[in-house]
C-alpha cells in the first residue's frame, strides 16, 4: 500500500510510519514540527520528510489510504486535499484496527497505569519468546520499536487511550479497538478540554467496556470503586475478572512480592506499581502464559520509560524521572517514592503543563497530592498558558489547591534551575513529574546536583 501520514512527528504516529515500513509499505509523511526522538528515528528509516511543513502536492490519487494524526488541523491543507479527491482517510486507532481485525485485540484502558501494564506484558512476551502484535506508548527494553504488527501473529495488545482520535473523528482512540479482552486499571477525571465534566468523562469508560466483543474478557482493577461500578453494572455479556494489589513487603530498598513458592525480589516499585502488575498477570494468563513463567519473567522488568525511571544515584542521592502529571498520577508517584524510600528525604518537583493541570477549576483535584514529599516545587509557564489561551492562574491559587505546606512556585525555568542548583540532595531521593521538560531543562544536567 502507499500511505501518507499527515502529522508524522507524533509520538505514536511516527512509530506506526516505522512498523508499516517495516512490513514493505510505501510510506510518506509531513509534519510542521518534528522534535527528538521521532526526528532521528524516521531519518533512520528514511521517512523523515525532506522539508517540514504541509504540501498538498504530496497528496495524489495514487495513495491507497492517509492516516491523519491528532496534531494536524480540520483546516489542514493536505487533509482538505485528500477530501477533495476521495481518498481513504483513517486516523490513528482506526488504522489500528484494520490491521487487527483478524487477531485477538488485548486493550490496556484507564487513565493511569495503561502504559506500564502494557509494557509489563511485553516484557513477559518478549522474555518467553512469544510472538505477539503491539503498540504501547513508551520504550521497551528489548523492542525496538513501540508498534509492531505483522500478518500472522494472532494476538495485539494495544494501549488504549481515552483521548480523541482527530480532528475530523472526535471519538476516544479506545472506543475504536473492540476489544476480545479488556483491562481498565482505574479512573482519574482529565483531559477537561475535551471532557468538561467528570460524568462526561466517566462516560467514556462506559463505552469501552461496551464495547468489548459479546463473550470477551474484562479484568478491572476492584480498588478502584469508579471502575469496580462500571464493571459490575455493565450489561456486556463478557466475562469479568477483578484483580487487586497483591500482598508484598520493603526488605531495606527492595520490594518483594509474595507470591505461593516464597519471597519474589522485584526491580521496580510502589503499590501502584504492584496493582498494575496484578492487572498484567491476569491478561498474560488470558494470553497462554502461567502464572510461574509470569513470575519468572516479571522479577526482570525495570519499568516503562519515564515512569518512575531512575536516570541517576549516587551513595546519597538517587533521581527519577517521571511521566507523572494528572492528580491521581502526580499523587501515586509521589507515595512510592515515599513508601520505597522513608528514610530519605524526598524532594518532589512538578511541572503543570497539560490543558487540564492548568485550569484554574481542575487545580482544586491535586489538593494533598505532594502531601509526602519534603520539599515540593512546581513549575510552570505563564507563557504557555496563554498560548494555549488559558484563563492565568495565581502562584497563590496554586499554592491554594495543592494544599502543601512550604509549597514553592516558579513561574519562569531560569529561577526553577536556580532553586534546583540550590537543592541540598545529601541522603535526598529527587522525583521529577512532568509530560513537558520544564522550560528546556536538561535532564543530564541534573546528574551534577548529586
Amino acid at each position: 500500500m502507499k500511505i501518507h501520514f499527515i502529522s508524522i512527528g507524533g509520538s505514536a504516529m511516527h512509530s506506526l510510519a516505522i512498523a508499516l515500513k517495516q512490513k514493505d509499505h510505501e510510506i510518506t509523511g509531513s509534519d510542521d514540527a518534528i522534535f527528538e526522538p521521532s526526528r532521528s528515528k524516521l531519518a533512520k528509516y528514511g521517512l523523515l520528510p525532506e522539508n517540514i511543513g504541509w504540501n498538498e502536492q504530496y497528496i495524489t490519487e495514487e495513495l491507497d489510504a492517509v492516516i491523519l494524526g491528532m496534531h494536524a488541523k480540520a483546516d489542514n491543507p493536505e487533509l482538505i486535499k485528500a477530501q477533495e479527491l476521495g481518498l481513504k482517510i483513517y486516523s490513528y486507532p482506526e488504522f489500528l484496527f484494520e490491521q487487527s481485525k483478524d487477531k485477538t485485540r488485548v486493550v490496556i484502558g484507564g487513565s493511569h497505569g495503561k502504559t506500564t501494564i502494557t509494557s509489563m506484558i511485553l516484557h513477559v512476551m518478549n522474555y518467553h519468546e512469544k510472538e505477539i502484535d503491539y503498540m504501547v506508548g513508551a520504550s521497551v527494553t528489548g523492542l525496538e520499536n513501540p508498534v509492531h504488527l505483522t500478518d500472522e501473529n494472532d494476538f495485539i495488545v494495544i494501549e488504549g487511550d481515552e483521548y480523541l482520535s482527530s480532528a475530523i473523528d472526535r471519538r476516544p482512540k479506545f472506543h475504536l479497538y473492540q476489544p476480545n479482552i479488556a483491562l481498565l486499571s482505574g479512573i482519574a477525571w482529565d483531559h477537561i478540554n475535551v471532557f468538561p465534566t467528570y460524568e462526561n468523562y466517566v462516560e467514556q469508560f462506559k463505552v469501552f467496556i461496551d464495547s468489548i466483543v459479546n463473550g470477551g474478557i474484562l479484568v478491572y482493577n476492584e480498588e478502584d470503586e469508579e471502575v469496580k461500578r462500571l464493571a459490575e453494572e455493565s450489561e456486556n455479556p463478557i466475562r469479568k475478572h477483578p484483580y487487586h494489589t497483591p500482598d508484598y513487603h520493603l526488605d531495606a530498598d527492595s520490594t518483594i512480592l509474595d507470591v505461593p513458592e516464597g519471597e519474589l525480589p522485584l526491580e521496580i516499585f510502589g503499590k501502584h506499581n504492584l496493582n498494575n502488575l496484578a492487572g498484567a498477570k491476569w491478561i498474560c494468563q488470558h494470553m497462554g502464559i502461567d502464572e510461574d513463567d509470569f513470575y519468572e519473567a516479571i522479577a526482570t522488568f525495570s519499568g516503562a520509560s519515564k515512569r518512575l525511571e531512575k536516570i541517576a544515584e549516587t551513595d546519597s542521592a538517587i533521581i527519577f524521572k517521571d511521566f507523572a502529571h494528572s492528580p491521581s498520577k502526580v499523587a501515586a508517584s509521589t507515595a512510592a517514592v515515599r513508601e520505597q524510600y522513608p528514610d530519605n528525604k524526598l524532594v518532589t518537583c512538578l511541572e503543570l503543563h497539560t490543558y487540564s493541570s492548568l485550569n484554574s477549576e481542575f487545580l482544586k483535584e491535586y489538593r494533598n497530592s505532594l502531601e509526602p514529599a519534603d520539599e515540593a516545587l512546581v513549575f510552570y509557564s505563564p507563557d504557555a498558558m496563554a498560548l494555549k489561551k488559558l484563563e492565568p492562574v495565581s502562584i497563590e491559587q496554586i499554592r491554594t489547591a495543592f494544599n502543601k505546606h512550604g509549597l514553592k512556585v516558579f513561574t519562569t525555568s531560569e529561577s526553577f534551575k536556580e532553586e534546583l542548583q540550590k537543592l541540598s540532595l545529601k541522603d535526598s531521593v529527587l522525583l521529577m513529574m512532568s509530560s513537558g521538560n520544564y522550560g528546556g531543562l536538561d535532564m543530564d544536567e541534573l546528574k551534577a546536583l548529586i
